[in-house]
């Protein structure tokens, strides 16, 4: 609506670029425009009189029921001819999105995100940054761009070496009964118990005989808690178009290698193998290969991106967690030695999450260590509410909730609330005899300002998606879902709505109101409830 409206003005005012702006003041019409003043410079005339000689312009077009000069600015409103007609346009939207229904073709926008290391059950801190990741792609595909998921597996390096000698002693000392010394660093909880049953069920107590076995134990542990992990999101509505082995990159590794030594971005000091990020921009020159020949953390990464970078997408966004903020500029960096533009890479750096628990801190797992599991708080919460709330504040702002809050039947809990408007407005529809098809315009002079408010609030919904995706601030589209369902109980608790005169039209538009909370909640991968 909001592009259309725009068009309009710019082919009648014969301008080429036309700031609209939503007046927060709703008396002062449904858009505004400061053209006025746009124009004050090449007309060489104050905006108060350019803008009285473009009234009369404007008033002609039947779009608009009111056009005012308020010291320059155009204030604009709406018709109920133009609004009825966008109703009916916008309620033949799909109800609900689907991402498959929208098929990748290997170009426009990789999005790499998740990416936790397969050593362990996810935590509530890999969540943050999957579920914007997920509806950052849903939001896009909706928009028309073409988005391609992927799963980065870090199932290379000490890390999963670790894993498997912490299955190894965990199996002797739990299962055999054996004293043994464990290392400093090796991971601990109950799922690696878990881990070295399931490997004596396969393998037999001879698994646990040798140190031969940790390649062994560390595939085995890194393959269940890879499906594990693949669970965990399923659960909360992620999937992804591809995983990534880190391994198998490595392949690659001696082409990398070759690459950064044909472009002079690599030289050797102190047994070591550098990579000269210093010279674009980092802190100072990074280490690829130690002295024992092995390739560094940062090694892995700069295949990957290379690798990612071949694939001749348009344009590259990870998600990775805030204490990798650090890497930014090392992996830019590698990339410019490489050839590539590093500015196709877009890096979205998510904080962390503080959880509690009736003002408590939230219990950490057993099963995991120190960790709270993901898992545990979507049993407690759902997924639904975990999602929504992880969504409603800026991904690079600390996060702190209460889970107790969301068991509140009130507008304390943001997604009682959103639902409990969709299940009202089906209530009224399926009370109703009426058609709701009818044309707004005969609605009651008395409720016409305040029912037309809340329908182009209604119609919004593309406008806040387009900003929320392009300024990767997914919160505007739950903050609107929040505005709009506060709209809608003000007007429901102020007016009858059945059985009087102007049923079927306030009807229209509480289905309209309903159809922008499901598809809404749907974008943020959230099914919209139609019964409370």
């Amino acid at each position: 609506m909001r592009k259309r409206i725009k068009s309009l003005l710019q082919s009648t005012l014969k301008v080429e670029d036309i700031i609209l702006e939503t007046p927060k003041n709703k008396d002062f019409g449904h858009f505004a425009t400061p053209v006025a003043f746009q124009l004050a410079k090449v007309l060489k005339k104050a905006p108060v009189q350019i803008a009285a000689h473009l009234v009369p312009q404007l008033e002609k077009l039947e779009i608009f029921s009111k056009v005012e000069n308020i010291n320059g600015y155009i204030n604009l409103t709406l018709s109920s001819h133009f609004l009825d007609a966008e109703a009916n346009t916008f309620l033949n939207k799909p109800l609900k999105f689907t991402p498959k229904d929208h098929p990748q073709k290997n170009s426009g926008i990789l999005l790499e995100y998740v990416s936790a290391n397969p050593t362990g059950p996810l935590h509530i801190g890999h969540a943050r940054g999957a579920v914007f990741g997920d509806t950052l792609m849903r939001l896009g595909r909706y928009l028309g761009y073409d988005i391609t998921t992927e799963y980065y597996i870090n199932d290379a390096g000490s890390q999963i070496q670790t894993l498997g000698l912490s299955i190894l002693l965990a199996g002797r000392e739990h299962l055999l009964n054996q004293t043994v010394e464990y290392p400093e660093q090796y991971y601990r909880g109950e799922y690696i118990i878990d881990i070295a049953k399931s490997a004596m069920d396969r393998f037999g107590p001879e698994i646990f005989a040798s140190d031969a076995n940790i390649n062994q134990l560390s595939d085995f542990g890194k393959d269940l808690m890879l499906e594990e992990i693949k669970d965990n999101l399923k659960n909360i509505g992620i999937t992804f178009d591809s995983f990534i082995s880190e391994k198998a990159l490595y392949n690659q590794w001696d082409k990398t290698l070759n690459a950064l030594k044909d472009k002079n971005a690599i030289y050797e000091k102190d047994e070591k193998i550098w990579l000269k990020s210093q010279d674009l921009g980092d802190e100072k020159d990074r280490v690829i290969i130690r002295e024992n020949g092995e390739p560094t953390y940062l090694a892995g990464d700069i295949i990957y991106h290379y690798q990612k970078f071949e694939r001749n997408f348009k344009h590259y966004i990870n998600i990775w967690g805030a204490d990798h903020h650090g890497y930014i500029q090392r992996i830019k960096a590698s990339i410019e030695h490489l050839g590539y533009d590093s500015s196709h890479l877009e890096i979205i750096l998510a904080q962390m999450v503080s959880l509690l628990k009736n003002g408590e801190p939230y219990k950490m797992s057993k099963r995991a260590g120190n960790f709270i599991l993901l898992r545990d708080v979507v049993e407690d919460i759902g997924a639904d509410a975990l999602r929504f709330i992880f969504l409603s504040r800026r991904l690079d702002s600390m996060l702190e909730f209460d889970t107790s809050d969301l068991e509140k039947q009130d507008s304390s809990n943001p997604i009682f609330y959103i639902n409990y408007a969709n299940a009202r407005i089906h209530t009224l529809l399926s009370k109703s005899t009426q058609t709701s098809n009818s044309s707004l315009e005969g609605l009651d002079p008395a409720l016409n300002k305040e029912a037309l408010d809340l329908l182009f609030l209604a119609m919004q919904l593309d406008h806040i998606i387009e900003s929320a995706f392009n300024e990767r601030a997914l919160q505007k589209l739950c903050d609107y879902l929040k505005d709009l369902s506060a709209g809608f109980h003000k007007f429901y608790n102020a007016h009858k709505i059945l059985d009087t005169p102007n049923e079927a039209m306030l009807l229209k538009i509480m289905k309209v109101v309903s159809h922008s909370i499901t598809l809404g909640l749907s974008l943020l991968g959230i099914d919209a409830k139609t019964k409370m």
